[in-house]
């Protein structure tokens, strides 16, 4: 898996300050995307275990609320494998910092289900970690900037912990 950037104070993509994860490739290529360049699954640099110690000591301060992966798209079946093992780490060393993950697909229909188009034997494992998920593709006709954590009106906040919708 390659990866963009690493935000390591970002306020834009989850409540509170967090440490950012832009993955690459993404075969969505939503029209009006802000971050068409991820879209290669070869763009930005190879992620590695020096990548994890990286994003491991960024998530170590106490004012850092936790991680956000979005990109390119998360639960692209090669972003999977590699994200599912690492969420799991994250989880484990810091298990009082939310996730957040962002995606292009639909939770119910494309990922939660056995035969979702992009369930694979990675996806409930990252599902397991991730404790809010906003999901639906960005649709140019719906765009809203007074929207917080997303940028079109049918993309849903979910709260997987709770398995309710939030209302930001």
């Amino acid at each position: 898996m390659h990866y963009g950037v690493i935000k390591k104070t970002d306020i834009a993509n989850g409540l509170g300050v967090r440490v950012s994860l832009f993955v690459s490739g993404c075969r969505n290529h939503c029209k009006g995307c802000f971050n068409q360049i991820t879209w290669d699954f070869n763009f930005g640099n190879i992620f590695t275990e020096m990548t994890e110690m990286e994003l491991l000591g960024a998530l170590k301060p106490s004012y850092i609320s936790g991680l956000t992966v979005l990109g390119g798209e998360p639960f692209e079946e090669e972003n999977q494998e590699v994200l599912a093992p690492f969420l799991e780490l994250v989880k484990k060393a810091f298990p009082e910092k939310t996730i957040w993950c962002y995606t292009g697909y639909l939770y119910d229909k494309d990922l939660l289900p056995q035969d979702g188009r992009k369930h694979t034997p990675f996806t409930n494992r990252m599902l397991a970690c991730i404790d809010v998920l906003v999901d639906g593709p960005f649709i140019e006709d719906l765009k809203d900037l007074t929207l917080h954590f997303r940028g079109s009106r049918n993309q849903r906040i979910i709260d997987l912990k709770n398995n309710c919708l939030l209302k930001l």
